[in-house]
């Protein structure tokens, strides 16, 4: 954990303050995250690798009546996402706290034992051991709950130049779209007993999952 956090700590040192700005124009999908996690009054939500908070603060506006809870391994970007957070009166509804997104413990920083609802939008193509955050999130699920995913495609239905270009430019931040997703999604939803919805949005330009209890 130490070395990819300071490695995503000077990555996003500066980035930090015009990443919302700049990400909103390829982060496709987050929206139509949020809107589908249905998170009525009582629910709770962990967004893993929240970032800004951006997110977070988007559903806590669109579920007034949830909690949310964010983790990010990145100490720069949570002090982003605190004062983000506190500048929109949303401190009673957002707790953030700091912690590998591939070994964390619901019970240990949050007092939890699960949340209703968990997602990770642009983040596995972030993580080293990406679908070890999948296992965690998957075991961190309560009974009923639901695992939202969004993150790059493969870019599958757009000319190769475009995602020559792109899959490029995204290694300049050590972003790695997984191809591999979909097989790692069906293995783990067969071993947590999980049901697994998938689909390329955008001509393939994003990938959406959803696994569900």
């Amino acid at each position: 954990m130490p070395d990819h956090a300071d490695h995503m700590d000077a990555i996003y040192r500066y980035q930090r303050h015009i990443y919302d700005a700049s990400r909103k124009y390829y982060l496709l999908g987050r929206d139509r995250l949020i809107q589908d996690l249905n998170a009525g009054p009582g629910t709770h939500v962990l967004e893993v690798g929240c970032g800004t908070g951006r997110n977070l603060i988007e559903a806590a506006r669109m579920w007034p009546r949830a909690r949310f809870y964010g983790l990010d391994i990145s100490q720069a970007m949570l002090d982003t996402a605190t004062a983000s957070v506190a500048r929109n009166g949303l401190a009673g509804q957002i707790a953030l706290t700091q912690g590998d997104a591939t070994d964390f413990e619901a019970r240990k920083l949050w007092g939890r034992d699960g949340f209703d609802r968990i997602f990770l939008s642009y983040t596995l193509s972030m993580i080293p051991g990406w679908e070890l955050a999948l296992d965690e999130a998957a075991r961190a699920l309560a009974p009923d709950g639901s695992l939202h995913i969004v993150d790059f495609g493969q870019q599958e239905r757009l000319p190769g130049m475009f995602r020559d270009i792109l899959f490029g430019w995204l290694r300049h931040f050590d972003v790695s779209p997984r191809g591999d997703m979909l097989p790692v999604l069906e293995d783990v939803a067969a071993r947590n007993r999980l049901t697994l919805d998938f689909a390329p949005l955008y001509r393939g330009y994003a990938w959406s999952a959803v696994l569900r209890r």
